[in-house]
C-alpha cells in the first residue's frame, strides 16, 4: 500500500535503463541508513524516504553502489584538488547525490541526463547556482558545447557505458578525450560473461529483469585502451573502497586481483586525456 506521506513515482514512466537510478538510490541510502554504513550520503536518504515506489523489485539491498560511489567520489575530490574550479560533467546522472556529497563550492557542474529523467531530479533536488542541468542523451555531443573549456573538466559516467552498445562508448570516450584535452574521465564496466548474461535476460528478483549492458570490459582491456582511443594518454584501474563484511576482506580482495579473475569481475577505469 502507497504511503501517502511519500510521493509516488509513476513505474510505468521509468522503464529500462532510466529505471536503474532507483535501484541505485535506494542501495546508496539503505547503505547510508546504516551505523556502520560505508557511505555517507544523507539527502539519498532523505529521497528514499521521500519517494514511493516498488524498491522491492530490485531485492535485497547491496554495497556494491555505495561502494562504487565512494570510488568516483574519491577520484573526483583529487581531480578538483589538482585543478581548483574545475568542471564536473555527470553523464547519466539520474539520482546522483555525487555534487552535495563532494561539497566542493568552486565546483561548476553539469548534469546531464534523458527528458524523464531530468524532469524528476528538477522536483526532487535542491537548485544550485553552480549545476548546469541538460535534459539530453550522454550520445547526443550538444551537450559539449556547454562545457567551459577553459576550465579542467572531468567527465563522469557511473552506471552508464556498460548499456550502451560497445561502438557507441568508444566512441564517446574518444570524442570526450578529443574535446576536453587534459581532462579526465571515469567509468565503470562489466566483464563479458556478465554482459552476456544481461542480454539473455537477467532477472535479479520477481519480475525484475536487469537492462542488457552490450558493452563490456575487463580490466585487461581497459589498460589497452590508449592504443585503440585516439587522444587517449593513460588508464588507471581504481580500486574499489573495502566496505563491510565479505566486501571488506582483504583476502578476496588480493584473490580477484589473480588471472583470470582479475578480467572476470567489474572494473573501475579512470582515463587520462592528452594535452
Amino acid at each position: 500500500m502507497a504511503d501517502e506521506n511519500r510521493k509516488p513515482v509513476d513505474a510505468t514512466t521509468l522503464t529500462g535503463v532510466p529505471a536503474t537510478m532507483m535501484w541505485t538510490l535506494r542501495n546508496r541510502a539503505v547503505e547510508a541508513s546504516r551505523p556502520d554504513g560505508t557511505l555517507v550520503d544523507p539527502l539519498a536518504v532523505t529521497l528514499y524516504e521521500t519517494l514511493d515506489y516498488p524498491y522491492e523489485n530490485f531485492g535485497k539491498p547491496s554495497q556494491s553502489h555505495a561502494l562504487r560511489a565512494r570510488a568516483f567520489d574519491d577520484e573526483i575530490r583529487a581531480f578538483l584538488a589538482d585543478h581548483p574550479g574545475g568542471t564536473v560533467v555527470a553523464l547519466g546522472e539520474g539520482l546522483q547525490t555525487s555534487y552535495w556529497r563532494i561539497g566542493d563550492p568552486d565546483v561548476r557542474w553539469v548534469s546531464i541526463d534523458l527528458p524523464e529523467v531530468v524532469a524528476l531530479r528538477r522536483q526532487l533536488l535542491p537548485d544550485e547556482p553552480n549545476v548546469t542541468t541538460l535534459a539530453v542523451s550522454a550520445l547526443d555531443r550538444s551537450w559539449m558545447d556547454d562545457v567551459d573549456t577553459r576550465r579542467a573538466v572531468f567527465v563522469s559516467a557511473e552506471g552508464l557505458l556498460m548499456y550502451l552498445p560497445a561502438d557507441e562508448s568508444l566512441s564517446l570516450i574518444g570524442d570526450c578525450a578529443r574535446r576536453f584535452p587534459g581532462g579526465r574521465m571515469m567509468f565503470d564496466s562489466v566483464p563479458k560473461w556478465l554482459s552476456r548474461k544481461t542480454q539473455k535476460g537477467m532477472r535479479i528478483h520477481g519480475d525484475y529483469t536487469v537492462p542488457p549492458m552490450p558493452f563490456h570490459l575487463s580490466a585487461g582491456d581497459a589498460a589497452d585502451l590508449p592504443g585503440q582511443v585516439p587522444d587517449l594518454a593513460f588508464t588507471r584501474e581504481v580500486t574499489l573502497p573495502l566496505g563491510r563484511g565479505l566486501w571488506g576482506s582483504t583476502l578476496l580482495r588480493k584473490v580477484s586481483e589473480l588471472r583470470p579473475l582479475r578480467n572476470s569481475r567489474p572494473t573501475l577505469t579512470l582515463c587520462g586525456f592528452a594535452g
